[in-house]
């Protein structure tokens, strides 16, 4: 891979595109980043000096101090984080400050894979790769309830269902960047497929592209 070549990856929360994100940087050599990551460190700021969510000034200024390299995925992975980035990433300013180190990392070489919720659509509109991967809010909440009764904890279903709707509501209900598949996007619904499917549905389309870009 001579070029810098980036892949968007999109989609609602739970729907395997983090999974599928380091399955595909890792088997193209590529520099990985979960743009989600980068909310909730401004989140996790917020906190920490225990400022309100609403402070946009203050969600402006732990934007422009997140530092890409740092994110430290164990603590900013905690549920409350989550669910707090989903509050301040419906700023347009904090969005704006983040936008810019996102794409910033995209042009790095030898390129980049990135996932989130508007890499295709704002963050790198001219991606060479636009999956949108998503699954049914159902299967989604079965896969989070397993995943922590695989840690030894315990959660209910029908509320972990409910704060997946609450949090596709307002990431695809807010007015700037709504989460959404871009127009040139593949979409890859996961709802029936386990991980090695999707990464080689995945894989299959971007060995076609880079075939095609090969040949021109």
């Amino acid at each position: 891979m001579t070029h810098t070549f980036t892949i968007a990856i999109d989609g609602p929360a739970g729907a395997g595109k983090g999974t599928l994100a380091r399955r595909l940087a890792d088997h193209y050599r590529l520099n990985l980043l979960d743009t989600g990551l980068t909310y909730r460190a401004v989140a996790y700021a917020l906190i920490q000096h225990a400022l309100p969510l609403d402070n946009v000034s203050a969600a402006e200024t732990a934007a422009r101090q997140v530092d890409l390299a740092k994110l430290d995925r164990t603590v900013l992975s905690a549920h409350a984080v989550g669910e707090a980035a989903s509050k301040v990433a419906v700023y347009p300013t904090v969005r704006r400050i983040l936008v810019e180190k996102q794409r910033d990392f995209a042009k790095t070489p030898p390129g980049a894979v990135l996932d989130g919720r508007d890499i295709g659509t704002v963050v790198c509109p001219d991606a060479d790769i636009k999956l949108y991967v998503t699954a049914s809010a159902e299967v989604r909440a079965r896969r989070r309830l397993n995943e922590i009764e695989s840690i030894g904890g315990n959660a209910n279903f029908a509320e972990i269902l409910a704060d997946i709707q609450r949090r596709d509501e307002r990431d695809m209900g807010r007015a700037d960047s709504p989460l959404k598949p871009a127009a040139d996007a593949h979409l890859l619904d996961t709802s029936e497929m386990a991980i090695e499917a999707a990464f080689l549905a995945a894989m299959a389309i971007i060995d076609d592209v880079l075939a095609k870009r090969d040949k021109a």
